[in-house]
């Protein structure tokens, strides 16, 4: 089974050549990494030079990216991997197992995630993401979601919206089919949590879920989110 790992990124020079390097022994397995480009002011395409398979430029918006990174792979399975969540060791034969585990093959999943802040606080949120993608079979972008390729253009790749496209195309794969969620953690940034507030962060997460579960627009939520665009 072929992986294309696809990543979504905009403006992020300093962590790109970092987190390529620790994907290039999938490459060597045979795997893929496909890069694509929002349309970043700094150097991130430079930086990335040499360490994917495939570099593209698209239109901004993380639904946008990853679709246009689904298009181009040529992968059996397709893993959307935030570029600040770095993925345990042998990532591709754990899931490999988790799908193949049981007596039903699984087309789709994600991984349990910890926060690079070791702090009880952190702990905490991870192990509350952790049970509720569990309970909901819906992950956050941070889980890195993979799903097998037949299955994601089956269903028409994420939906064509600016913010909880994550949740968006899990609630379509849940109707699908079974989850197959890992529980080896993968490793997501807690920068956003540090930069506006532990507290603050987790109710404005929190708010917008329950906003889009009640109807509102993600058009709308996104301005919430991103105030400044």
């Amino acid at each position: 089974m072929k992986i294309s790992f696809i990543l979504p990124v905009l403006n992020e020079a300093a962590l790109i050549r970092a987190q390529l390097r620790g994907l290039q022994s999938y490459r060597v397995e045979g795997h893929e990494i496909v890069l694509v480009d929002g349309g970043s002011s700094d150097d991130t395409v430079e930086n990335a030079a040499g360490l994917a398979d495939r570099i593209e430029i698209s239109a901004p918006g993380r639904s946008a990216q990853m679709n246009r990174g689904a298009e181009l792979a040529r992968g059996d399975l397709l893993l959307f991997l935030h570029i600040d969540t770095s993925l345990p060791e042998q990532a591709d034969q754990l899931i490999s197992a988790e799908m193949n585990a049981g007596n039903q093959r699984r087309q789709w999943g994600w991984f349990d995630i910890r926060l690079s802040n070791p702090g009880l606080a952190y702990r905490i949120i991870a192990a509350a993401m952790n049970l509720r993608a569990r309970w909901s079979a819906v992950c956050t972008g941070d889980q890195a979601l993979f799903v097998e390729v037949e299955l994601f253009h089956l269903l028409g790749g994420f939906p064509a919206i600016p913010l909880m496209e994550d949740v968006a195309m899990c609630k379509l794969l849940r109707r699908a089919a079974r989850p197959a969620p890992i529980k080896t953690a993968a490793l997501a940034s807690s920068r956003r949590w540090q930069q506006h507030g532990l507290v603050k962060t987790v109710l404005l997460m929190w708010w917008l879920r329950l906003q889009y579960f009640l109807g509102v627009s993600p058009r709308v939520l996104v301005k919430r989110y991103y105030p400044r665009r």
